[in-house]
């Protein structure tokens, strides 16, 4: 049995995913590994067992903490997640190919790589700007760069669904989904 068959959706103490993007799942094996210790709450389980000789159990498929984590106030600055604030969209042209960054205000004028200067461009427009401001090369970014905040991120990655969701997760993302009459 493969950990990537039967992953454990982790829940924060309020029932929220710790992340949705990458979507917080750990192994069976931390998931059991946890429940054992008494750090979780098995919310939802699948119908496969794991035995021993004296134990059985069924895999958790949601588990809570049983200690809240407090998110952070600022997300790490990676190129993931300035993507992910961007939607995965090249900000000068809207294209999803060939994804690179750009200096809003160029380094060789004093721009730094910081989430105020970087904003998500692809390959054409990031050559076609150049070292130059958006004024001269008349390349404006759709949005301004800016600090995203770990919630947005969050809501940003519940538009990119992973490419395996269980049944019994879905109560736990997407709270505001359209319920069916």
């Amino acid at each position: 049995m493969s950990g990537e068959k039967f992953p454990a959706l982790v829940l924060n103490a309020d029932y929220r995913p710790l992340s949705y993007f990458p979507l917080s799942l750990w192994s069976w094996q931390d998931a059991l590994k946890s429940v054992f210790l008494k750090r979780v709450h098995i919310v939802s389980e699948y119908d496969r067992v794991v035995h021993s000789p004296s134990f059985e159990m069924r895999l958790p498929s949601v588990i809570s903490l049983k200690r809240y984590i407090q998110q952070s106030k600022q997300p790490a600055f990676t190129r993931f997640n300035v993507f992910l604030r961007d939607g995965f969209r090249c900000q000068y042209c809207g294209s999803g190919e060939d994804l690179t960054f750009d200096h809003v205000l160029p380094r060789r004028l004093g721009g730094q790589t910081s989430w105020e200067n970087i904003t998500t461009a692809c390959a054409p427009c990031n050559m076609r700007k150049g070292g130059r401001l958006d004024r001269d090369s008349k390349m404006f970014p759709e949005i301004r760069p800016y600090i995203p905040t770990p919630q947005l991120l969050n809501r940003q990655g519940q538009s990119f669904p992973p490419n395996y969701l269980h049944e019994s997760w879905r109560d736990y993302l997407y709270w505001d989904t359209e319920l069916e009459e």
